[in-house]
């Protein structure tokens, strides 16, 4: 019998190719588009990793097309984490306080558990950041969680220069301080180094510039500096981690002083400055939470935050900081939201289609329309519910979880086994069938 597992092995290898040839129709859902109204008994067709449809019982579905009876059930669009350490991320070293240079990209571990929980919490996009402990700690990277297990296949786009479409994490605040050695030891100086590290990325970029294409008048590389001239030509967003009300406004103004755009992370005290924060124009990546602490300048942190970022008309998204929330609860963020005053549409979209703003790819992500990438999940009940369970997630036009697998159970629901770093469910199929075959 053992004779058969080549060829099961191969069969099962080619079922998410083969599921991707034929267009797959998810039929009387009710669909919650983010862009548009809701849909009751609506339909959502899709094909080669792309949306073609999305529209109620009339909608056309192509012959020979794939139907999924999708009744009772929600359909909402992949959910976008703006700020997570999914894959074992790790950044900048204790030698210095500033390394921008740093790639978190060449540390993640994509066969995680933390990989697999991020996909049973319905999340599809993933903006994975190197730590806070550095006023610059390297460079985060946007991830697709397919279901491939190498940092090529998870990425969203590969640059010229060998790295991936992502940000410059950098931080203020506590974190970054240290009482010896080459941290800074008061806010003030963790400024002071931050404005003179732009400086010399100024003047590096004025000589790349003057040089032209001569090779001979070029700077030598310095990957720090190429780096950091990224953030000042808009090619790299940087993404903030900042609490107290006095380190958001610093922010702001050392984005004003050098032109360079930022995402706001955290920002505990938002309430307090969220009308300078909507002035900015930048947005917010916030997590809400019950059970706040860890670090004093968190101490005034609220739930309120969405809601007052809301009404301010600043730009706010939801992250996890995965582990600080298990990627599987995320949605969850919306509902304690709402609980505390913010709209159910404004909580929705920050789930959504604002932390795809945030990573300016809501061309591709964010929403259920027609042309953007096929990443959606289907869910139980009502997502704000505390019942909703997300039974299926897929990206791109692949499942790349489902509930309905012990295998993947495993991960949603905890047990033996659920911490530990996995294979592919083809890989996990092919074992099994040698083991039963044998």
């Amino acid at each position: 019998m053992t004779r058969l597992l080549p060829a099961l092995a191969l069969g099962l290898a080619l079922l998410p190719l083969s599921a991707q040839e034929k267009p797959q129709a998810f039929v009387g859902a009710r669909i919650i588009p983010i862009e548009g109204p809701e849909i009751e008994n609506g339909v959502l067709v899709v094909h080669r990793g792309r949306i073609l449809a999305v529209g109620g019982m009339a909608t056309v579905i192509p012959d020979g097309a794939v139907r999924h009876d999708a009744k009772g059930k929600v359909v909402l669009p992949g959910l976008v984490d703006s700020h997570s350490h999914i894959g074992s991320a790790e950044g900048a070293d204790s030698t210095a306080p500033i390394q921008p240079d740093v790639r978190v990209s060449d540390s993640l571990n994509l066969r995680s558990a933390s990989v697999m929980r991020a996909r049973a919490g319905g999340i599809t996009t993933v903006n994975v950041m190197p730590g806070s402990g550095h006023l610059l700690s390297g460079q985060t990277m946007y991830l697709k969680l397919r279901g491939g297990q190498t940092v090529d296949a998870l990425a969203m786009e590969k640059r010229p220069n060998g790295s991936y479409l992502g940000g410059m994490k950098m931080a203020n605040g506590t974190n970054s301080r240290r009482t010896s050695g080459p941290f800074p030891g008061t806010r003030a100086k963790s400024a002071a180094l931050v404005r003179e590290q732009f400086v010399k990325a100024q003047d590096y970029q004025r000589r790349l510039r003057e040089a032209g294409d001569d090779p001979k008048k070029r700077p030598a590389r310095d990957l720090a500096l190429e780096a950091l001239v990224e953030v000042l030509e808009g090619k790299r967003v940087v993404h903030h981690h900042t609490h107290r009300h006095d380190d958001i406004l610093t922010v702001l103004r050392l984005s004003k002083e050098f032109g360079f755009k930022v995402v706001l992370h955290h920002v505990s005290d938002a309430w307090l400055v969220a009308d300078e924060i909507a002035k900015s124009g930048f947005g917010s990546s916030i997590i809400c939470i019950d059970s706040p602490g860890g670090k004093l300048e968190t101490k005034d942190i609220r739930m309120t935050n969405g809601a007052a970022l809301e009404r301010s008309g600043a730009l706010a998204a939801f992250h996890t900081d995965d582990p600080i929330t298990d990627s599987r609860w995320f949605l969850r963020e919306a509902g304690l939201a709402v609980r505390a005053g913010m709209s159910r549409q404004g909580a929705l979209e920050a789930m959504t289609l604002n932390g795809a703003k945030l990573l300016d790819l809501q061309g591709r992500i964010g929403s259920l329309k027609p042309g953007k990438d096929a990443d959606f999940l289907v869910l139980s009940a009502d997502p704000l519910s505390v019942y909703a369970h997300v039974e299926q997630t897929w990206v791109e036009g692949a499942k790349v979880f489902d509930r309905a697998d012990p295998r993947h159970r495993l991960y949603a629901v905890g047990g033996q086994g659920a911490s530990h770093d996995t294979y592919d469910l083809t890989h996990l199929l092919a074992m099994e069938a040698e083991e039963t075959y044998q």
